[in-house]
């Protein structure tokens, strides 16, 4: 850490925990910045950092605040994300042009297991990882996330890749990366909006401590990469996949007629398929994040303890 100050600086709160070795989970601000609407997006970031608190974790919310990588965001930092408009979008390749310019930027999944990673974080929770698009063979479009997944040692808590998204073919790339795709209480990988997708997970895992485990055999192992856990959405706010497919073809035939591109195209499709969904998708997106919140949380505490216990040599 002493050689990255120039570069990040930590919440007196998280600060403290990684002094004392408290379990920590690190968490997205693209989800404030571009991921939902004012307020909403305030709201479920403070609310997600308070389930994790109440689960016995610290949260740290990750951005970059005046070009400075910032682990844990105070309430301001947090509502400046959510209402100031100039915010880029980092991911990898942008870190160092924005530290550089000074820029203020929320990070996406790639971004902020690189930021977790920096400051000793490893466990990551996330409302959707990034993935192979629809059409893919054609325009390349291949989210960064796939790729820090296969490289950098944190595990992420989602529910699944983003539905907008062509779910076999991430699948198959996960595969060729070695990245373990991981189902918690399912045998199937989540599809965001919906519990199932008919696409069967590498393993299926039932509890936090199992899953803590598998990230301690991986890592002692010099297995380098991440993880995938696949947290369902809860029963009752998963959508009908037939509705929720149908509001996608829309919403990438008008991403299509618009001429949107690259990293535009994800807050664009999200945005539509809310309009589509009369607002369902929001409420689906708010309640599957607080869900991976809660198993995050549990995870972290879990590895902490079993990290306690070899350093103590039980």
């Amino acid at each position: 850490m002493n050689s990255m100050n120039v570069y990040i600086q930590c919440s007196d709160t998280v600060k403290q925990a990684i002094e004392a070795k408290l379990p920590l989970v690190a968490l997205e601000s693209t989800i404030i910045s571009h991921g939902m609407p004012y307020p909403e997006n305030i709201e479920t970031a403070q609310a997600v950092e308070e389930l994790i608190m109440q689960e016995g974790a610290i949260p740290a919310t990750i951005a970059i605040i005046a070009g400075k990588i910032t682990v844990g965001l105070t309430t301001e930092q947090m509502e400046f994300l959510a209402i100031e408009k100039n915010i880029v979008k980092a991911s990898r390749r942008d870190l160092p042009v924005i530290l550089t310019k000074k820029l203020h930027a929320s990070t996406t999944v790639a971004a902020t297991m690189i930021c977790a990673r920096l400051a000793g974080i490893e466990v990551f929770v996330t409302g959707g990882i990034g993935g192979v698009h629809r059409g893919a063979e054609h325009s390349f479009d291949i989210s960064a996330d796939l790729q820090e997944l296969a490289t950098t040692n944190v595990a992420v808590v989602s529910a699944g890749a983003k539905a907008i998204l062509d779910l076999p073919l991430t699948m198959e790339y996960l595969e060729t990366q070695g990245v373990p795709v991981l189902g918690y209480q399912t045998d199937e990988f989540p599809a965001f909006y919906t519990r199932t997708s008919g696409i069967p997970v590498n393993y299926r895992v039932d509890t936090p401590a199992e899953i803590a485990r598998i990230l301690c055999a991986k890592w002692d192992l010099g297995l380098d990469g991440g993880v995938i856990i696949g947290n369902p959405i809860p029963e009752e706010y998963s959508m009908d996949p037939v509705t929720m497919n149908t509001a996608i073809e829309i919403a990438l035939k008008q991403a299509d007629e618009c001429g949107v591109k690259g990293k535009e195209v994800t807050p664009f499709l999200l945005d539509k398929i809310k309009e589509l969904t009369s607002g369902e998708s929001l409420a689906a997106n708010i309640a599957l994040i607080k869900n991976n919140a809660l198993l995050g949380a549990r995870i972290a505490r879990e590895l902490n303890s079993m990290k306690r216990d070899k350093q103590e040599g039980f």
